[in-house]
């Protein structure tokens, strides 16, 4: 899939735990991976997840209950509430992330991402 087993489990707590959608999960892993990656590799990894994200959400709803180590993995599904059909191009989600990047290359003065 083109990610690691930790940048999987950083997804998938802050997609579920934290309840982050693409702006919010992005703002928060430009926080504490600035200094490893540039804003843009941050982005396209954020987006690259939620693409994948979206295309495979449907079938968490068909998974038999079975024990998982982490918090945010299926259970037995009666809690979860969240939809499972997304559009995969994420428009709006994604241009504010891609307004983001770019001021934050063009250095402007309020592009600081909180």
């Amino acid at each position: 899939m083109g990610m690691t087993y930790d940048e999987l489990s950083i997804y998938g707590v802050l997609r579920k735990q934290k309840g982050c959608g693409p702006f919010s999960m992005f703002c928060k892993l430009l926080a504490s991976w600035r200094d490893q990656l540039s804003p843009r590799e941050i982005a396209e990894k954020t987006k690259h997840f939620f693409r994948s994200y979206s295309i495979n959400r449907h079938k968490m709803t068909v998974l038999t209950p079975a024990f998982h180590a982490e918090n945010y993995s299926p259970d037995d599904h009666r809690f979860d509430h969240r939809p499972f059909l997304y559009n995969v191009r994420w428009p709006w989600q994604f241009a504010c992330i891609d307004d983001t990047v770019k001021r934050l290359e063009e250095g402007s003065p309020s592009s600081e991402v909180e």
